[in-house]
């Protein structure tokens, strides 16, 4: 494999290796919100709001418009939650034999 597609998937992955772009993306599950509606949602400064948005558009999982003078995000690759929820289940799985072993 070329190694620009490794330095691809990587650069995605670390997109998603944050709580708050999970959050995010998760948030966004319900549809297209507005950046005035993520940052209460999230209960962080606007800017470091701004800044995991533009991440996560970076990779292609969001994409933005504007109107007037609000941006819009939404999910623009439907995949990331077929990732979140296979992270999700090994997580799971993981914490689950953690505790089998310590019982």
């Amino acid at each position: 494999m070329d190694e620009k597609v490794y330095e691809a998937e990587a650069e995605y992955f670390k997109a998603l290796s944050h709580p708050t772009r999970i959050k995010i993306v998760q948030y966004l599950k319900g549809g297209e919100r507005c950046v005035c509606e993520i940052v209460p949602y999230l209960k962080e400064e606007q800017s470091n709001v701004s800044r995991h948005l533009a991440a996560l558009k970076r990779v292609g999982i969001l994409s933005s418009r504007k109107e007037g003078v609000s941006v819009y995000y939404k999910v623009q690759d439907e995949n990331v939650y077929k990732i979140l929820d296979l992270a999700l289940s090994s997580v799971k799985r993981i914490a689950r034999e953690k505790a089998a072993i310590l019982s």
